[in-house]
């Protein structure tokens, strides 16, 4: 039993969604898995576990940010041995090549934390999705019926929501980073120094050109075409 999550053994499927909204994993547990049971609801970050399709899925809230992501993902990776982590969370769109509701599958993520920093002495390392995860996202989504666009690319996870240095991402955004958010990196880095398997998959949320947003209770239960994608995908590999 893990400090933070606190299931038995057991409990745990090998593939898990990743929401940092421990609501959208009580949504995603109640509207696509069959017989979503709870295994946690410590400190509020509520885990299930459910089948989909024939396999065993669990979703697993995990906060926001990586110092918080990180917690329950080395808990996941390290006392459950979970093979698989498909994070399914929102992004800030920078750049109008996206629109609200749009899906970016990250096949990779630059961050302006300092916690790879401190892991890797000072250099730079690159977070990268796995290929197999990522391939089968793609596929998915080119054969799921969906209602968003899909883009592969790029994201930025940044340690701040409210950034006193916005000019800082201009740089990102010229060099091909589709979306802001804040989880991506750390989760890639975790995978690959456990040798597991890991993607981002997220849906915009809001525009940082155009100001355009959607609501607390649409993040939370209106994107399906993202959980749809991330479980054909996470099941297939």
């Amino acid at each position: 039993m893990s400090t933070h999550i606190a299931a038995q053994p057991g409990q745990i499927a090998p593939v898990v969604l990743f929401p940092g909204d421990p609501l959208r994993a009580k949504w995603i547990a109640e509207t696509f898995l069959y017989d979503a049971e709870l295994y946690s609801e410590t400190r509020g970050m509520l885990g299930y576990t459910g089948t989909w399709e024939g396999h065993r899925v669990s979703v697993q809230g995990s906060g926001m940010g990586q110092p918080s992501m990180a917690i329950y993902a080395n808990e996941l990776f390290d006392e459950y041995d979970v093979q698989t982590i498909v994070r399914v969370g929102s992004c800030g769109a920078l750049t109008e090549k996206l629109q609200v509701r749009d899906i970016v599958i990250a096949n990779g993520a630059c961050t302006d934390s300092g916690i790879n920093r401190v892991r890797f002495h000072g250099l730079d390392y690159a977070p990268v999705a796995d290929f197999g995860l990522l391939r089968a996202a793609v596929e998915a989504s080119e054969s799921e019926p969906l209602d968003s666009a899909v883009h592969v690319g790029l994201l930025f996870s940044s340690d701040q929501f409210y950034s006193t240095r916005p000019e800082l991402t201009e740089p990102f955004v010229q060099h091909g980073a589709l979306g802001v958010e804040m989880e991506a990196a750390g989760l890639y880095t975790l995978a690959a120094y456990y040798g597991r398997r890991a993607l981002a998959i997220c849906t915009v949320s809001d525009h940082i050109v155009t100001g355009e947003q959607t609501t607390a209770q649409e993040r939370e239960q209106t994107f399906g075409d993202m959980i749809r994608i991330a479980l054909r995908a996470a099941t297939s590999v």
